[in-house]
């Protein structure tokens, strides 16, 4: 039987992940493949680096010893950065080694380099691992629905926000307090700034993006917004107007051009998405051949993302050479639609003087905008109230324009609460 060889950059949480399905899963992966999927080597930098799990001989410190041996087919990569692992898949796909990678922020940033350099070489570059976790939708994207022209692609695509919203929502607690027991349970890192800040839900998007659209999405073509400036107070108001708060990556295709961002929205309850709670992730998909698609699950950890890796291996090993699912499938250049021209709805609080006259104000900036409201809800009372607002469907740079003359306004204080509502389409369709 013919073996194939596995050298493995990396033997963190991911990795020894990966070793552990690779051994307890053998007989599995070999009925799917035909072939023997043996781990060869592991990539280390400490040269005394061991593990029980691995056997005496396989750690190196030396890249050169994974290339250049004629065993290994597939190098796994999992060190992460955009440094030293660029370097490691670019030498790997000239080498000829087919790359397994989950390293998102690298394909969002190299993707185009990366994908070259595999077409120049004639070897694979899978990434399932890199967008959503253990959900397979890139996988479903390239494949089953390659031709299917999706118009949509939005979603819940980080699980460290997503935990934080659904305790914000169900405990009521504030956003400093969640962040600390997200990081006490491990669903945020020590340093969780491209989680909160939304860079990590941005370079899945671009992937996502990419795929999905077939034309090149790199981090820089998607401007993200994290939920550091989402508060309880807020989160509570969307209760009461049938709302849930979440960080959506969002890809649209409009009139053959394509607009992608990340940012904090309101779903109605109703919406398949408000229900995901915790660290899962789903990504929702639209396409008039299909109407809608959602895939659901968890989106990070060492098993999830492990078996999506193993997933992309045994699909190297099984996929014929020059088969056109070894490449991005970006043949098409579509240009992107400007954030100001989108047409959104919006959430909007402000703490203004409880006097009258204050909302004739607002009004009557909104309305030399062409900014309609929908409903507005007064609270409070002696100097200061808060006026809750939601708009009907605005195009961006309207709503922008009016929003900054209205804070200008001695009677309005501090910074407005800003939140885009999604999904509201959906309803009205049902």
């Amino acid at each position: 039987m013919d073996s194939i060889g596995i050298g493995l950059l990396g033997y963190g949480t991911v990795g020894s992940g990966v070793g552990k399905l690779l051994k307890k899963n053998a007989e599995d992966i070999t009925l799917a493949t035909g072939k023997q999927v043996t781990l060869k080597r592991v990539l280390e930098k400490d040269p005394g680096f061991t593990h029980p799990d691995l056997e005496p001989g396989l750690v190196t410190t030396r890249i050169e010893d994974i290339l250049e041996d004629p065993e290994i087919q597939v190098v796994v990569e999992l060190i992460g950065g955009t440094g030293a692992a660029l370097d490691f898949q670019l030498r790997a796909l000239r080498a000829g080694k087919n790359v397994v990678t989950a390293n998102k922020q690298l394909l969002a940033q190299h993707g185009a380099e990366l994908f070259a350099a595999a077409e120049e070489s004639g070897v694979h570059l899978r990434f399932e691992a890199s967008a959503v976790g253990a959900v397979p939708v890139i996988k479903v994207l390239r494949e089953s629905l390659v031709a299917a022209e999706v118009k949509t692609v939005f979603g819940i695509v980080n699980g460290t926000t997503n935990y934080m919203l659904s305790e914000m929502a169900e405990t009521g607690a504030g956003y400093d307090d969640v962040l600390a027991e997200a990081q006490r349970l491990g669903y945020a890192e020590a340093d969780p700034t491209e989680d909160v800040g939304g860079k990590d839900a941005a370079a899945k998007m671009a992937i996502l993006s990419s795929i999905a659209f077939h034309s090149r999405t790199g981090l820089d073509d998607v401007p993200y917004e994290g939920i550091t400036k989402v508060s309880s107070t807020d989160i509570a108001h969307g209760v009461r107007l049938g709302l849930t708060a979440k960080l959506l990556g969002v890809a649209k295709l409009i009139d053959g051009r394509m607009n992608v961002r990340v940012y904090p929205a309101f779903l109605p309850k109703s919406h398949p998405l408000a229900g995901v709670a915790g660290a899962y992730n789903a990504v929702f998909l639209t396409s008039d051949a299909f109407d809608e698609i959602m895939l659901f699950g968890p989106g990070a950890g060492s098993v999830p993302t492990a078996s999506a890796v193993i997933g992309d291996v045994i699909s190297v090993v099984n996929t014929v050479k020059g088969s056109f699912v070894q490449n991005c499938l970006c043949y098409k250049d579509v240009p992107f639609f400007p954030d100001d021209d989108m047409v959104s709805r919006f959430y909007l609080r402000l703490r203004v003087n409880d006097q009258p006259g204050v909302l004739a104000k607002v009004s009557a900036l909104f309305g030399d905008h062409g900014v309609s409201i929908h409903s507005m809800v007064q609270e409070g009372g002696g100097q200061e109230a808060e006026l809750v607002l939601l708009l009907h469907p605005v195009r961006e740079a309207q709503f922008f324009a009016a929003l900054d003359q209205i804070s200008a306004l001695p009677d309005v204080h501090g910074d407005p609460a800003v939140i885009r509502v999604e999904g509201e389409e959906r309803r009205q369709h049902d």
